[in-house]
């Protein structure tokens, strides 16, 4: 102990708090597989802005970035279930599901410039054209969801997930309550759950 008795103490519990944050993302994504939409608050709070770093170190463009950021979060939310705590931690399952979704991108993109180049030369194989317009319709069922939200709800989803920033920053930027821009993004979660065809309390 030093002279003060006051330092040595706080040095150790670094760790300790990683430790539990870990955990806490965990226990948070158990909820979420329940349906609970306040947990994937809690879940975006904490991964949101690394999700979107992953993804933009693969992919590179913003925009592109900014989608397929919202693709993992959204997978998140549906597939939560699927998460196993005994396999890995919380981060490292978020982290895959991000990278995994943007090589894909990366992956369709490359194809799809292939594609139109083989079109040019009237050489177009039937299964990537089917694999085509599957990628093709999933991106627009996502972006048709997204529409059908209202305006603030639309506006305070692009703040958070494609641009980064944290609910206390989307209110700054908005000039309203903490509160009301989580209530924005709750009823925004269920009108995507329930466009996307998510049954509420999946994997319960």
């Amino acid at each position: 102990m030093t002279a003060t008795g006051s330092q040595e103490p706080r040095k150790p519990a670094r760790p300790a708090l990683a430790t539990r944050a870990s955990t806490g993302l965990a226990a948070q994504i158990a909820l979420v597989a329940r349906g609970d939409a306040e947990a994937f608050d809690a879940v975006f709070e904490q991964i949101g802005p690394s999700v979107f770093g992953v993804v933009k170190r693969v992919i590179r463009d913003p925009a592109q970035s900014e989608e397929v950021t919202q693709e993992v979060l959204l997978e998140v939310w549906r597939t939560a279930a699927k998460f196993d705590a005994g396999r890995g931690s919380a981060t490292a399952w978020v982290m895959t599901l991000a990278h995994r979704r943007a090589v894909d991108r990366v992956r369709s993109v490359q194809k799809e410039s292939e594609r139109e180049r083989r079109i040019a030369a009237a050489d177009i194989p039937y299964d990537e054209v089917l694999e085509a317009v599957e990628s093709s319709l999933e991106r627009e069922r996502v972006r048709r969801c997204l529409s059908s939200l209202t305006e603030v709800q639309r506006e305070s989803v692009t703040l958070a997930y494609y641009r980064g920033y944290t609910y206390g920053q989307v209110a700054s930027l908005l000039g309203v309550p903490t509160g009301t821009v989580k209530t924005r993004m709750r009823d925004a979660l269920i009108r995507l759950r329930d466009c996307l065809g998510v049954p509420e309390g999946n994997g319960a």
